[in-house]
């Protein structure tokens, strides 16, 4: 949310010291999925080209003696360029020293999330993107709604392998899928043709504690925070076509000299003894081919 004053140590009246207690309240920080599926690519500060085919060789049958075709392929060029993402937050001297409640010690972790909560709207929504119009995941036109097939007819099952017909029938592949926790419980009762279980976990993948990885078609698969928006659940794709990159990491900067604008309206930090700390990094996110994807909705109201 937006600062409107800063953050000082009478909002933690009550609070537990860290001296006094463990750590336990510990909340793990949500990863982002469209990062794992997505491929990483290195990115400098004037961002990266990235050659992609336009045309592929062909080639045909010929008679004995008869003349040979000529074919050639094509490349073309696609700029992406990275795009910076920032924060600041603005708290008291006495809050810095006093860090009530391990405030301090779970900011960095805090502006981490937001920032993978901003990069993940961005790719799969294009909300507030400034990686251009129709660069997002949502952009595709096609679309599955889950709770669609009887289960007679294969349940969640067919609503899944309808997403890979959309994709197949179009000349797509199919690499992975990333949903939204919301679509767990789903997950949990659904089975393949088979009766075996449709998300298979896979234990033996590291992500954070908060994304559960898997396979579903016998394709990697993540179950995450932030990938649901409004009726959609979850995405299914060729991966290969969507990359991202950073340029470097988050850096993080504190300042107790510069003026910050709180609530529209210039502070001066060393008069009003506040500390500033900013964040900030450089993201960069590019599809290639939104028809690439199928995006999965929740099921229907009954």
């Amino acid at each position: 949310m937006a600062q409107t004053a800063p953050t000082t140590t009478s909002e933690f009246a009550g609070f537990i010291k860290p001296t006094e207690a463990g750590d336990i309240f510990a909340e793990a920080r949500r990863a982002s999925v469209f990062q794992q599926l997505a491929r990483k690519i290195p990115v400098g500060a004037n961002g990266v080209e990235i050659a992609y085919t336009t045309s592929k060789p062909t080639a045909a049958w010929v008679a004995e003696g008869g003349q040979k075709p000529t074919t050639s392929g094509g490349k073309a060029l696609r700029k992406i360029s990275p795009k910076k993402l920032a924060a600041i937050s603005v708290v008291s001297a006495e809050t810095v020293r006093a860090n009530p409640g391990g405030y301090i010690d779970d900011l960095r972790l805090d502006l981490a999330e937001a920032f993978a909560l901003a990069f993940d709207s961005a790719a799969a929504y294009g909300t507030n993107s400034p990686f251009g119009a129709g660069n997002f995941l949502n952009a595709t036109t096609k679309a599955v709604t889950l709770g669609s097939a009887a289960q007679t007819d294969g349940g969640i099952f067919a609503d899944i392998n309808a997403g890979l017909s959309l994709l197949v029938n179009d000349s797509k592949r199919l690499t992975g899928f990333g949903f939204d926790s919301m679509a767990e419980p789903i997950f949990n009762g659904a089975v393949d043709t088979n009766g075996r279980p449709l998300f298979i976990d896979s234990p033996t993948v590291e992500t954070a504690e908060v994304v559960r990885a898997g396979r579903v078609l016998g394709r990697p698969s993540y179950i995450g925070d932030g990938v649901g928006n409004g009726t959609v659940l979850g995405f299914g794709g060729n991966w290969s076509k969507a990359v991202w990159g950073v340029v470097g990491g988050i850096s993080y900067d504190i300042s107790t000299q510069a003026s910050v604008t709180i609530n529209g309206e210039l502070v001066s930090l060393f008069e009003n003894n506040l500390v500033a700390i900013r964040a900030e990094a450089e993201y960069a996110w590019d599809v290639a081919d939104v028809a690439s994807f199928v995006k999965y909705n929740e099921p229907a109201a009954v």
